[in-house]
């Protein structure tokens, strides 16, 4: 949307959007450490939020989570102004009188801002398009019902995955089903998860930067709906020490020239050749792309062996020790194979986790990479020995090893842009710097509530 046409379109939603009862329009971006930013105009302004877009400084790419911290840098100081421009094209309505539209950074004289995550992905798809490949991209969420102030809720009837946890929450339950219906989102499971007062919402795959929106736009409706019943929904890796974390899933398909590629194929599961070679890059590329997947001061805390959060650098069908899980197509399978990548996390940008898994991917296929050997058991049953033999690795729980692997990989920069690996880097530098010699329960104290909205 450029030019005067922008402002035809935008008068026309106006119209249809006032009749709605919309009367305030939010927009938001998502920053390297995985805060959701927002502005708001009334309806009217709809045109302008669209283009030019509303002023911002570049400093709101290196906001920090402790509701204080700025990480300056040569290009992301107190001089500079950009614009976010909203995607008029996926608008939702909130309700209550608010709709909501994602944003992208741009600069003053309109070409894309190298630092914004929307526009990260947006060039990664653009690159698949090229490649002829069509990703589909679908988000699990799981999230930690909490009060106001970020402490525990009764739990004395909750079970893992228990009939009781939905009907102890049934009011929310059913109000976040119907809210997300009401506004286009179509949830594919909602049940209670292993962890107490702990939910996992799964989305259906849609294209890669569709998919990060319909996530953030699901947060918000989760978030609206806990403020009603006087709750808070923790999206923090590990809300409470000792407890289960969260993560944030994200599954996708390739499909290259009508063929997919992780079904119909000659080799594990009827993976393709060139299936197997996305899967080797994604493999390959983890301990560099941790950093972006799994980067705070508190994602270390999760990444523990035994806990399904992909912890073992290795993939497998149905695997959920792996960090790679392989799921074969089938009638269980409406989707079709797909890979499932579990070391992400809430904390997570997840226009940015997209990018790097889907950028690896797509390095493994240019290469022709040969995926290693699947693990189908447990990898913690095997000796060092084996595990070494097999090529599986443990994924570091280090925070400062997790941010300087970002820093050093050439790979993840090409991918990305420096731009983007340099905020990232800033930003978990500066929670390392800050907090790294606080003990789990003063960390999971500190930042329970950080990535809530």
């Amino acid at each position: 949307m450029t030019g005067m046409a922008a402002k035809p379109l935008a008068a026309a939603a106006i119209a249809q959007l006032e009749s709605d009862g919309v009367a305030t329009l939010i927009g938001t971006v998502i920053n390297p450490a995985g805060l959701i930013h927002a502005k708001t105009v009334p309806l009217r302004r709809m045109g302008a939020f669209a283009e030019p877009g509303l002023g911002a400084s570049p400093v709101w790419h290196v906001f920090a989570i402790d509701q204080a911290g700025i990480v300056f840098g040569d290009a992301t100081g107190v001089v500079g102004d950009q614009r976010i421009r909203i995607d008029l094209g996926a608008l939702r309505i909130l309700g209550d009188g608010l709709a909501w539209a994602p944003g992208s950074f741009f600069n003053q004289d309109g070409s894309p801002d190298p630092y914004c995550a929307r526009g990260a992905l947006s060039r990664l798809e653009a690159r698949l398009a090229d490649a002829g490949i069509q990703a589909l991209v679908g988000h699990e969420m799981e999230f930690v019902l909490v009060d106001p102030g970020g402490e525990r809720l009764p739990s004395h009837l909750w079970a893992q995955y228990g009939l009781a946890g939905v009907l102890e929450h049934e009011g929310f339950v059913r109000d976040v089903t119907n809210a997300a219906t009401a506004s286009g989102v179509a949830i594919e499971q909602f049940h209670p998860e292993y962890g107490a007062n702990q939910f996992e919402i799964s989305l259906p795959p849609q294209s890669p930067v569709a998919a990060a929106d319909q996530l953030t736009f699901l947060r918000i409706i989760v978030s609206r709906v806990a403020r009603r019943y006087g709750m808070r929904a923790s999206l923090s890796p590990v809300p409470f020490a000792g407890s289960v974390g969260s993560g944030a899933h994200q599954h996708f398909s390739l499909v290259r020239d009508g063929s997919p590629l992780f079904s119909g194929g000659d080799g594990p599961a009827g993976i393709t050749v060139a299936g197997g070679s996305a899967v080797a890059g994604v493999v390959a590329g983890l301990a560099p792309a941790q950093g972006v997947l799994c980067g705070s001061i508190l994602s270390g805390l999760r990444m523990q062996p035994g806990s399904w959060s992909g912890a073992y650098g290795c993939w497998g069908t149905e695997n959920r020790e792996a960090a790679v899980r392989f799921l074969p197509a089938g009638q269980h399978n409406p989707h079709g194979g797909n890979v499932e990548v579990k070391v992400i996390d809430p904390s997570a940008n997840p226009y940015l986790a997209s990018a790097a898994i889907l950028g690896l991917a797509l390095d493994g296929i240019d290469r022709e990479l040969v995926a290693p050997g699947q693990v189908n058991v447990d990898p913690a049953t095997l000796t060092q020995a084996q595990r070494d033999e097999a090529g599986i690795t443990v994924l570091t729980s280090n925070h400062l090893q997790t941010i300087n692997t970002l820093d050093e990989s050439s790979l993840l920069r090409s991918i990305l842009g420096n731009e983007v690996v340099d905020t990232v880097v800033a930003v978990r530098r500066y929670e390392h710097d800050h907090y790294g010699d606080l003990e789990p329960e003063q960390l999971t104290e500190r930042f329970r509530l950080a990535w809530s909205v």
